[in-house]
């Protein structure tokens, strides 16, 4: 009887820990310091500012005219499906890798015309030699493409770069990464939820 009750606790216990996520660690942000501005502004030192919370990180420049809209509008999508799901301690943070143009005001701009809820979603841009040292600690490559000048002297810029939504847990480590423009909005959901517990 003893042999069986334990064989029994034994393979429930296989079972619930053979159908946890496993996330491996892609890259630990816990021991760097980046200063950067938000878009109100405000200097704000990451990963710092988001200790203890998951995050849920997008690589974006605001003149971007397919893959970072479709970023921005999926992490939307994603903010409100947690919201539903009352899932709390989750942040979101757009970074700018093209900080000489992506300056706070444009930043908060962006996300005002796409009417964005930024309780807990933050905008960020800095000096240029942080955010390209960011960039690459977090895999994300933008290299400038063409840019277009106009008669009235308007330029158009690109830049081709990744296309990234990354998943940071509570201590800074990038637990995922994802197809910011194609991103199922249900895996990620999973996936917060499963690291939350």
């Amino acid at each position: 009887m003893k042999k069986e009750f334990f064989f029994s606790w034994a393979l429930l216990l296989t079972l619930i820990t053979s159908c946890a996520k496993n996330f491996e660690v892609i890259e630990d942000l816990g021991n760097s310091s980046y200063n950067l501005i938000d878009q109100e502004g405000s200097e704000r030192n990451f990963p710092a500012f988001v200790k203890n919370k998951i995050v849920v990180a997008g690589y974006i420049f605001t003149n971007c005219p397919d893959i970072c809209p479709l970023t921005t509008n999926n992490m939307r999508l994603i903010q409100e499906r947690l919201n539903k799901d009352e899932v709390e301690g989750v942040q979101f943070v757009s970074v700018s890798f093209d900080p000489d143009n992506d300056t706070p005001e444009v930043l908060k701009n962006f996300a005002r015309i796409r009417n964005l809820d930024l309780s807990n979603w933050t905008f960020l841009t800095g000096a240029k030699p942080d955010i390209d040292k960011l960039m690459k600690q977090v895999g994300v490559l933008a290299v400038p493409g063409d840019s277009t000048v106009f008669p009235s002297g308007k330029v158009s810029y690109y830049y081709i770069h990744t296309d990234r939504i990354q998943l940071i847990d509570g201590e800074g480590k990038i637990r995922k990464n994802y197809t910011g423009s194609a991103i199922s909005v249900d895996e990620i959901v999973d996936d917060i939820k499963s690291i939350a517990n």
